[in-house]
């Protein structure tokens, strides 16, 4: 009955139709009693450390009377009393927040509160927790377990997470900074909630739940999807969109491959490879890098390669070794002891002259593959096989490759003899390697500046060439 009194008491207070400081000193005893009581219910005593909580401030009288009678060592017995615990010691109690709180992602389990010291957010960050655990409670959830049910490293920490996010928000929206005249670009949106930044947190937090799962991402890269999430709001922000929804539609399109996308433009951009005069040097020097392609896999060639031979039992355990001529018109192959790694060219007893050799098949096309069926190892045979059909009596000379990479220099090498392009992937990757660094090295002077999409006017020739300098003349 009593607590029942103190609580309407309360909230006939909060209407401001009286003074705290029209109180009887009598009355604020009575409630002091009860809060320096040892045996009197929890609530009781909650309720009158409210009723005195909003008298302090008040009046100066008030303060230095409830200073006098309600000490600080009292206060810190009510903080002290393990009353709400039941019979819970204060060690596993710790133990059990302590498991919560890493479940919620905070990074100082034991003390949750030293993770919001940082100012900005600071307290603005569990606000936003706040908001988003009662304005959205099935989103929460849903982040909360989906991650708590994930290996370790491969949790997105929630608290964590949220108080990053605030300060990112804080940082793009300059929170706590004078209005600049840009801001006017998000009035619409802001004036459009009663909860502007709070809800546009609950999106954003998702958004990185969303994020971290696309970029099947680790604890170590909890900085790189936060610079992700930046950039995703960064980028939407600046289509100015009307309305929170218009947001959220647009911020979610933008996933972490399209993003990806974005940077490798700007990136192409901003080192000018994408101007008209870049282009234009990119397909100068590319038949001058094929060139340069085309002698690395004859060389390679010439060097020789190990393979094992072809067979229809299990067993692959014979060597054979080919080496093309260093003249480039004779390919040497011929059969080689384990442990040989490079035998000279005398030692290899077979040979094709290069004029003899009329094409060049690989993968299903080969004649020893034609003959094998289905399964994983058949498969991996497939993507490495290649045979040389030359004139003698339709002859093949058929290889399966090491590795992807030898394939790759082996059919270049092969076509080059055969006066052919290169088709391998590795003939692409080597291109834009080598017209990378070519191009950088060429535009190294020209740092900072700006390369014109038009070349300039070229001036008229001089009405006379008498400033030449004849230096045979001069020699003489």
């Amino acid at each position: 009955m009593l607590a029942h009194t103190l609580k309407a008491f309360t909230e006939l207070m909060e209407h401001d139709f009286v003074s705290w400081e029209n109180l009887s000193t009598v009355f604020i005893k009575k409630i002091m009693s009860y809060v320096n009581m040892n045996a009197v219910d929890a609530s009781i005593q909650q309720l009158s450390l409210s009723i005195l909580e909003n008298m302090v401030p008040t009046s100066r009288l008030l303060f230095e009377l409830v200073k006098k009678e309600v000490t600080l060592d009292r206060l810190l017995t009510h903080l002290q009393s393990e009353a709400p615990a039941g019979n819970f010691s204060t060690e596993r109690r710790r133990s059990l927040c302590a498991k919560e709180f890493r479940k919620l992602g905070f990074m100082n389990n034991s003390n949750p509160a030293e993770d919001l010291r940082r100012a900005p957010p600071g307290l603005l960050a569990l606000d936003n927790m706040v908001y988003f655990s009662r304005n959205t409670p099935n989103a929460y959830s849903r982040f909360v377990l989906e991650n708590s049910s994930r290996e370790d490293k491969h949790e997105c920490p929630f608290a964590r997470s949220s108080i990053q996010l605030t300060l990112i928000l804080c940082e793009i929206l300059h929170v706590g900074e004078p209005c600049s005249e840009t801001a006017q670009a998000f009035y619409p949106m802001f004036f459009g909630q009663d909860h502007f930044f709070e809800e546009l947190f609950c999106i954003c937090i998702q958004l990185v739940n969303k994020t971290w799962k696309e970029m099947r991402a680790t604890q170590e890269d909890f900085d790189k999807v936060m610079q992700v999430v930046r950039d995703q709001i960064t980028r939407t922000l600046a289509l100015k969109p009307t309305s929170l929804e218009l947001f959220k539609t647009r911020v979610n399109a933008l996933n972490y491959s399209e993003i990806l996308k974005l940077r490798q433009t700007e990136r192409l951009h901003q080192e000018e490879t994408l101007a008209v005069p870049v282009l234009e040097l990119r397909e100068r020097l590319k038949p001058e890098l094929l060139e340069l392609i085309r002698q690395q896999r004859l060389l390679h060639l010439c060097e020789g390669t190990l393979f094992r031979k072809i067979s229809s039992r299990r067993r692959q355990d014979k060597l054979w070794y080919c080496r093309l001529s260093p003249n480039h018109k004779v390919l040497h192959y011929g059969d080689v002891e384990e442990g040989v790694e490079s035998p000279p060219i005398e030692s290899l007893t077979e040979k094709i002259p290069v004029a003899d050799m009329k094409m060049l098949l690989v993968g299903k096309e080969c004649p020893h593959t034609k003959e094998k069926s289905s399964g994983k190892q058949n498969k991996d045979v497939l993507e490495l096989a290649f045979s040389i059909v030359h004139d003698v009596e339709e002859y093949c000379l058929n290889f399966v490759a090491p590795t992807r990479y030898e394939f790759c220099l082996w059919t270049d090498g092969l076509n080059v003899l055969l006066g052919k392009e290169m088709t391998s992937e590795r003939t692409q990757t080597d291109l834009d390697v080598l017209l990378s660094m070519e191009l950088k090295l060429r535009l190294l002077d020209l740092e900072n500046i700006s390369i014109p999409d038009t070349p300039p006017p070229i001036p008229k020739p001089p009405s006379n060439l008498n400033f030449c300098y004849d230096f045979n003349h001069a020699e003489q």
